[in-house]
């Protein structure tokens, strides 16, 4: 989770997901952004798919390497129809609050997820989702925080890493995201953003500093259903998402 949109959420859950899987763990995806889904795109797994109801709930998509997925966009009626609540043109802030943390609720509550070694929540920008995750499961793991250089993403996600220590989530530790671009010639490694060092943040926070990850261009071009990481486990960003997953992965056992 982050505080900011746009420092690659989504993108890195998908990612952590698919070298989890690599390692034989059963994972799951709970895309909990419901105005911008995207974790079914990129898992390969859209509206077209036909969800079946059985008595122990909803059968979850099932996307690349054989993780489980369940997003609103898998609900909608085509990839450009957005999420309307009913009524919402006079709905109070506090209405389209409730009406969207009940979806998330269902989403989680009423898919039939099976046996999972990991459960992903990839969460929307901001913090105040946390309170709804955090109510639906009481012995949350813990909460992994994305940022990326800039000063104000940095700036945004302590307040983010604030919230979670006020409401008692372990956090998992911090993942630089875009930390350095990935030159597709050489490999060699150059500064993207102009910021604060992203570890003296953690440092100051007294959180793991657990993930630093290159931009690589590739990872934009992946097609959807075919992960970055899986793809290119040889490179620079593939062996620093494994480093972060290591790090994940002992936290967790701990």
């Amino acid at each position: 989770m982050s505080g900011k949109g746009g420092v690659g959420k989504s993108s890195i859950t998908a990612n952590i997901a698919s070298c989890l899987a690599d390692r034989g763990y059963k994972v799951g995806i709970l895309d909990a952004d419901l105005n911008g889904p995207s974790i079914g795109h990129l898992l390969g797994v859209g509206n077209d798919l036909k969800l079946e109801t059985k008595n122990d709930g909803i059968e979850p998509g099932n996307g690349y390497q054989g993780i489980k997925i369940m997003s609103m966009d898998m609900l909608l009626k085509s990839e450009d129809t957005p999420v309307m609540w009913t009524e919402e043109a006079d709905a109070t802030a506090v209405w389209v609050s409730t009406m969207e943390s009940t979806a998330i609720r269902e989403l989680l509550a009423d898919t039939n997820w099976g046996e999972l070694d990991y459960l992903l929540i990839d969460m929307p920008p901001g913090s105040d989702r946390i309170d709804n995750i955090r109510s639906l499961i009481p012995e949350l793991a813990g909460a992994v925080e994305i940022t990326i250089p800039s000063m104000l993403s940095q700036h945004i996600v302590t307040k983010s890493i604030t919230k979670n220590n006020k409401m008692g989530v372990p956090i998992i530790g911090l993942v630089e995201n875009m930390a350095t671009y990935v030159c597709p010639h050489c490999e060699k490694e150059g500064k993207l953003f102009a910021g604060d060092d992203v570890q003296k943040l953690t440092e100051r926070k007294e959180i793991p500093y657990i993930g630093k990850i290159p931009f690589d261009t590739r990872v934009s071009q992946s097609k959807s259903g075919n992960l970055f990481y899986s793809e290119f486990k040889d490179s620079v960003t593939a062996k620093a998402i494994a480093e972060t997953v290591d790090n994940i992965e002992n936290f967790i056992k701990k």
